[in-house]
């Protein structure tokens, strides 16, 4: 691991027991605080995806956008929210995924990507993988193509970039951390 994936890496604060009983919450907050970690992380994707020919960003509701927003930007590049069902107002595509207790549904504009786009698919963090896989369905569902999922933050035992990499998705991630 790099010096600038340790440093993000140990800006990480780790809330136990939230929002139940056993879980380690990793917060991203004090790395949004910091604008020296802040502006390495966006480094770091920009560094990864320039000259990658990626059309577009596709941000995950609602974390995704805090990254997304400066990586697109930075990139010269569209950047399309995936936003909770209900969140947009023009015509929609849904994908339902699964949640620990329950359900829930993600959105795109139908005009989000043209046919063939080129799309790297971003969060703060992967865990089930269930969102993200959620995400990649949408992005496939108009005809566009997801080049990577990327994330600061990988919680491997929680097997979502395994889940992810066995649909066939490159997954990229700053640094991991180990447990739930």
């Amino acid at each position: 691991m790099s010096h600038y994936q340790n440093e993000i890496k140990n800006a990480v604060r780790t809330v136990q027991n939230w929002p139940s009983e056993g879980v380690m919450f990793r917060d991203i907050m004090p790395l949004l605080q910091d604008p020296k970690i802040f502006r390495k992380i966006i480094d770091s994707f920009v560094h990864r995806y320039q000259g990658e020919n990626i059309d577009a960003i596709a941000a995950v509701d609602a974390r995704g956008f805090i990254l997304g927003a400066p990586l697109a930007y930075e990139l010269g590049i569209s950047l399309v929210p995936v936003r909770k069902k209900g969140k947009l107002p023009f015509d929609t595509v849904c994908q339902s995924y699964q949640l620990e207790y329950g359900q829930a549904e993600i959105e795109l504009h139908t005009d989000a990507f043209s046919e063939g786009d080129r799309v790297l698919l971003i969060d703060d963090l992967i865990a089930t993988g269930g969102t993200m896989l959620a995400a990649c369905e949408l992005v496939n569902r108009l005809k566009a193509q997801v080049v990577e999922v990327a994330a600061i933050i990988d919680l491997p035992d929680l097997k979502g970039s395994e889940k992810l990499k066995t649909q066939g998705f490159d997954v990229y991630a700053i640094c991991e951390f180990d447990g739930l």
